[in-house]
């Protein structure tokens, strides 16, 4: 992710979305510039891992041409192409290398697709259909339809046509209203980020565009900036926020403008596609050079701009599609949907077996079926997807409302906040913490101040030539430490004005208060930022050489000769400087004390202080030095541009070069940097693993001290590289008993690879696990396994674009919103701001969500059950005759405006208050055993509808007149009050507008009976009779469930009646 520096003003651009409105073919060769960049669009690199967001605009990445770190800065950039196999248009074939010619696109060899976002599911043509589709391949809703098709024939007619096609009408136009507004927010989205245009650099000339973003990678070729460098932010790719060294191609960066370009003769091969987002392969080579020159090309000369790197199925033109989820909860009441279905067909089998199925009994079965139709509501999904939106708006998330009642796996990403702080510096015999850092202060000052010297002689050359001939004081070993931390590093200073001093002046003059620190890492920061406050700071850096100043002001010049940047797999970076006032040569190096352990001189103190500041939770690097002669430098030199040149192996090769100067290097000192953990992080882990979260797996992307202390308290996984490894250490795992497991991404694709099943089975009998250095796709992968191996539900939570393949993979997805970016949190479910925000969402929201979405669902089959046994009383009192109790509006009415209101209200119940669930955590532990919404309480509604159905019909039986009216009347507005009265029953916490609801309903009853006469007779409602019976009925049916609630909650009580009290 190309992205402004710290004080430029960025450009961004929406998460998976890719501009290129002015169409590029991928590998055409083209010349993409602007008026301070160039670049050559090959095409759009794809890669099943994690979205990528990308902008480059400005004068330098992402900033605008007067706020960019370096003014007039000319990035020259080369587009390259690698394109993913699982693009459908270039078929199914293996990935294969290619070569692409600059300024050629007649040379390329084939077609590439447009660079085009589409993340529409529909559209205009298939919108309808497949909206319609999509809700009609479920049962449920099939099952309506089906039942409203049904009352076109004359047979199977029941009542009005309107009692079936209205609810089925408005259950599916609450749908598609709910589809076309995300489709039409897709489609402005899309189409806003497809029609960003860019320039590109033809031999006419510079073709200019309103916008400089291009859709594809690129290859460095040439900056204007003095230092031949540039800085780019990869926080979306591999959730790093710190900004990366980029370098151009050399030959390139030689050329005196960039038209230059187009005439010479080059061209770029370029290794085939892949999912490693830290590696690159490939060669440039310039043929009308005499003779031509061939330069390796790796990582450090790509740049990512505006590209989607997309997890899922990725389609020719960028369609992501995304899985629909479902939730236990919907799991749980299509169950229950299923045994209501079973029900229905039981009862109408049961009422034409009494009829000993006479005549036509075939037609008398479909009418049953339809007469009971109600034993399944409708409105139930209704009502639940309308809940989801009110708990949406509570939480205030930008999500789809999941109601996620049994995480039992959590997979947090990274929990710290990402500032470093120096700690500690450790030379073995003498240790400094934050209250002695003066003493290092100094011990610098006094190094360079002892001797006198001249300008022409900096100090430090006669300081350290008389340490070599007496024994090494304390100041002289402290300098050295220091001076390899002020010289390893890949940090660069920039100059900005501050509205007092040009940023001219202030890169002259090397102005404090304009310089900021640019790096790849927040630990190289740091560590910079430390020797600038002893006295050794760094006040320049290019492509060759690096300065720094002494206390006494004096420039200390270093060219640099090679640089070994840090990787995962080597997991230690290094330089070659030449002291430029002595002429020494001196080979630093830092690094993880797993593998400087192997490289220093023998000692017997690194091992077991590495430990100790481990389990401070301090991140710790080990520094060395090793002095170098011309002689071995040239050696050095000539076999390592000859590995570089490697196509073939090329990383071995490397290696194995500079594998022959890490030997017997010097111990320098020991660095512990702290990467503070945000606020509340482990109580919110205590509260969850209190709730009865027990496995916790945290997958994250880099190595830290926190994981170290992990490795050194609990068990690690030996790295592993081959099949024969894995075995062992499995095995030697297996004999290891309540300990956590740590495992790096390497070694854990090992294990997945040749021993899967083996390897889950033993991850999940540990209490916690933690991947670090996992790829976005390793992430989602560990998901997927843990979903099949132990069918549980799974909560992802990350704060990163490379955390968004977890967090859509995942039952549940949290998004944090932090310094990596929105992008994370706009994929996930849930969005909060910090870490510790997740102990209230599932304790207080996540719990109130489920408590109540199961109170609803079981009330509106109490509601639909209640009148369908009424209906089944009525038929078997008039010999199994399948006619309907009630009709028309009536049916229609029942479920909704007089009762709808009071039954939603109940989303707003609580049983204990927001501080009470945060305080007690073991409260969530009743939703993992399915309490609220289980086989029993199921059981105990249907039970109390058939008995408040049959009190209410048979007493309307009993106490009816001469007129059939009457008994409409009476068992209909006794229903309608026992609904209501059961609503009161079930509230836990009284809302205002519970109350307003309830007395709606009523009102809205009594109101319309002056125009239900066509059903119930207006007269005979108004008299004394029609209330004592309506009263005693309703008492009857509801009086024994208040007796019956007052002795449960007396004998025994829930466990939050405990608290409440």
């Amino acid at each position: 992710s190309l992205a402004s520096p710290p004080s430029s003003a960025g450009m961004g651009v929406s998460p998976s979305s890719l501009p290129g409105a002015q169409r590029c073919r991928g590998g055409s060769g083209e010349l993409w510039s602007s008026a301070h960049h160039t670049g050559f669009p090959l095409n759009s690199s794809w890669c099943q891992s994690s979205i990528l967001q990308g902008c480059f605009s400005g004068s330098t990445l992402g900033c605008e041409p007067e706020k960019c770190v370096g003014n007039d800065v000319v990035n020259d950039l080369w587009s390259l192409c690698r394109c993913c196999e699982c693009l459908r248009c270039c078929g199914r074939r293996e990935p294969r290398p290619r070569t692409v010619w600059l300024g050629h696109p007649e040379k390329r060899d084939q077609r590439y697709p447009r660079n085009v976002i589409n993340n529409q599911k529909y559209n205009f043509f298939t919108f309808l259909p497949g909206v319609l589709f999509n809700q009609f391949k479920y049962f449920f809703n099939l099952y309506f339809l089906l039942l409203a098709c049904s009352q076109f024939v004359v047979e199977m007619r029941l009542g009005a046509l309107y009692t079936y096609w209205v609810p089925l009408g408005f259950v599916l136009a609450v749908t598609v209203i709910r589809e076309a507004a995300e489709e039409i927010r897709c489609y402005m989205r899309d189409k806003e980020v497809n029609s960003q245009i860019y320039s590109k650099l033809t031999a006419r000339g510079r073709l200019r565009g309103s916008g400089i973003q291009v859709p594809a990678d690129m290859i460095f070729l040439r900056t204007s900036e003095k230092n031949g460098s540039c800085f780019l932010r990869t926080d979306q790719l591999d959730g790093e926020t710190d900004w990366k060294l980029r370098l151009p191609v050399t030959c390139t960066q030689r050329l005196p403008t960039a038209s230059d370009l187009l005439q010479i003769r080059s061209y770029v091969y370029a290794e085939e596609p892949n999912i490693d987002i830290h590696n690159f392969v490939g060669t440039f080579t310039r043929e009308d050079s005499d003779p031509p020159v061939n330069e390796s090309l790796s990582i450090e000369n790509t740049l990512w701009a505006s590209t989607v790197i997309a997890s899922g199925k990725v389609e020719s033109h960028g369609k992501l599609f995304l899985r629909e989820y479902i939730g236990l909860f919907d799991l749980e009441v299509n169950c229950l949907t299923k045994i209501l279905f079973g029900a229905l067909v039981v009862v109408s089998l049961v009422m034409v077996a009494l009829q000993h199925f006479a005549g036509r009994w075939y037609l008398q079965i479909i009418r049953f079926l339809l007469l009971f139709s109600n034993i399944i509501p409708i409105s139930l999904r209704v009502n639940l997807d309308m809940g989801k939106i009110v708990y949406s708006w509570v939480i205030r998330v930008l999500g789809n409302g999941v109601v996620f009642p049994s995480m039992v796996l959590l997979f947090p990403g990274t929990l710290t906040q990402n500032e470093m702080v120096f700690k500690r510096l450790h030379l073995g015999t003498v240790a400094y913490g934050l209250d002695s850092m003066d003493e290092v202060q100094s011990h610098i000052f006094s190094i360079y101040t002892q001797v006198q010297f001249t300008p022409q002689e900096p100090p430090a050359v006669k300081g350290l030539s008389l340490a070599t001939k007496v024994r090494r004081t304390m100041s002289s070993r402290v300098h050295e430490a220091v001076k390899a931390i002020a010289l390893c590093h890949n940090v660069t200073p920039v100059y900005e004005s501050n509205g007092v001093t040009d940023q001219a002046e202030a890169e002259r003059h090397y102005e404090d208060s304009c310089r900021v620190y640019q790096a790849s890492s927040p630990d190289e920061v740091a560590l910079v930022q430390w020797t600038e406050s002893v006295g050794l700071t760094l006040v320049g850096r290019d492509q060759s050489s690096v300065q720094l100043r002494s206390p006494g002001g004096h420039i200390l010049n270093f060219t640099i000769l090679q640089i070994f940047p840090f990787t995962y797999e080597s997991k230690r970076m290094g330089i070659i400087v030449r002291d430029e006032s002595t002429g020494e040569i001196t080979f630093y190096m830092k690094g993880a004390d797993v593998v400087m352990a192997g490289i220093v001189q023998y000692n017997d103190w690194l091992e077991e202080e590495c430990g100790n500041m481990a389990r401070e939770g301090l991140r710790v690097l080990v520094v060395a030095k090793k002095s170098l002669t011309e002689e071995q430098y040239q050696d050095f030199e000539a076999r390592y541009v000859q590995a570089k040149l490697s196509v073939h192996d090329r990383s071995l090769k490397v290696a194995t070069v500079i594998e022959s100067l890490e030997m017997e290097m010097e111990l320098l000192c020991l660095t512990g940097v702290e990467d503070q953990l945000q606020t509340d992080v482990r109580p919110t882990l205590e509260t969850l693993r209190n709730a009865g979260i027990k496995t916790l797996w945290s997958a994250w992307h880099r190595p830290t001290g926190t994981e170290r202390a992990h490795t050194l308290l609990n068990s690690t996984l030996p790295q592993v590289t081959n099949r024969g490894e894995a075995h062992l250490e499995l095995n030697a795992f297996r004999r290891k008993h309540d300990c956590a497991l740590v495992i790096s991404g390497d070694s854990l694709e090992v294990c997945l690879k040749y021993y899967e099943y083996e390897f889950m089975e033993l991850a999940c009998q540990c209490p916690a696990v933690v991947c670090c250095r996992c790829a976005p796709t390793q992430k989602a992968q560990i998901v997927r396994l843990l979903q099949e191996r132990t069918g549980k539900l799974t909560c992802a939570v990350g704060d990163g674009g490379n955390d968004v393949s977890m967090i859509q993979e995942a039952d549940c997805g949290v998004g944090v919103e932090g310094k990596e970016g929105k992008q994370a949190s706009l994929a996930a479910d849930f969005s909060i701001t910090q870490f510790k925000h997740l102990g209230r969402l599932l304790m207080v929201h996540g719990r109130n969500s489920y408590k109540r979405s199961a109170a609803l669902s079981q009330f509106v089959i109490h509601r639909s059950l209640c009148i369908s046994t009424m209906q089944a009383v009525f038929s078997s009192v008039f010999y199994f005759a399948s006619v309907p109790l009630y009709q028309g509006f009536l049916i229609i009415g029942y479920s909704t405006i007089y009762t709808m209101f009071p039954v939603f209200s109940l989303v707003l119940d609580k049983d204990v208050k927001s501080e009470v669930a945060m305080l007690y955590p073991e409260l969530y532990k009743d939703l993992l055993k399915g309490r609220p919404l289980s086989y029993k309480t199921f059981l105990i509604w249907v039970l109390i509808s058939i008995y408040q159905g049959s009190i209410i019909m048979y007493g309307a039986l009993l106490l009816f007149e001469s007129e059939f009216v009457h008994i409409v009347a009476i068992s209909f507005t006794s229903l309608i009050l026992t609904e209501l009265l059961m609503v009161a029953l079930t509230i836990q916490t009284w809302h205002w507008l519970m109350i307003v609801a309830e007395l709606l309903s009523l009102s809205c009853y009594i109101a319309s009976l002056v125009f239900l006469h066509e059903f119930i007779d207006v007269y005979f409602i108004a008299t004394l009779s029609f209330l004592w019976k309506v009263t005693v009925i309703t008492l009857v049916s509801c009086l024994p469930l208040y007796v019956l609630k007052y002795l449960r909650r007396r004998f025994s009580p829930p466990s939050y009646s405990k608290l409440t009290s």
